[in-house]
């Protein structure tokens, strides 16, 4: 109802204040989730999208996603792990979280430790275990390329991790 009445910034920035932050809040705890569960959470981010961008609610919702710069929901968890890896390993993140992630270096020399890798530890459960953050996040930062690995800062990682990777 108000929406009309709102300007396009003023209407991203409510949905963002409202709702985006809702979507972003504990990723990780949202990352391995089934299908079924997150398609739900990406039906409130289309529903946001169409509110901002006055779009029908018939129009392919991907497109508008794109022209905003919103990754879709599974993605934007991945996104989300990756930044945080990413300030825990440049001591930017708690002590706590620095404590679940270790750097991968082998017993004898390897090409792979020049790859800046983290190790990833055993699990027993595959359902539950592979969504630990401590799994997870060692999967997700070692998937990427090495160019996005050694970003020398945080924009420069976010910029090309969301470019190469999403």
């Amino acid at each position: 109802l108000i929406r009309k009445h709102l300007t396009f910034d003023a209407a991203q920035l409510l949905v963002h204040a409202l709702i985006t932050s809702k979507l972003d809040y504990g990723n990780s705890l949202l990352y391995g989730l089934p299908k079924h569960v997150t398609k739900q959470l990406q039906r409130v981010q289309n529903a946001a999208v169409r509110i901002v961008t006055l779009s029908s609610k018939f129009c392919n919702i991907t497109p508008v996603l794109m022209s905003l710069h919103w990754l879709p929901i599974d993605l934007r968890i991945e996104f989300k792990m990756l930044i945080i890896t990413y300030k825990t390993l440049h001591g930017l993140a708690p002590a706590y979280i620095e404590d679940l992630l270790v750097s991968y270096i082998p017993g004898h020399y390897l090409r792979s430790a020049k790859k800046n890798l983290l190790t990833v530890p055993g699990f027993k459960l595959n359902s539950y275990g592979r969504r630990a953050f401590s799994v997870a996040a060692p999967l997700l930062r070692n998937s990427l390329p090495q160019h996005v690995r050694d970003a020398e800062s945080l924009d420069i990682f976010k910029k090309t991790a969301e470019n190469s990777s999403f």
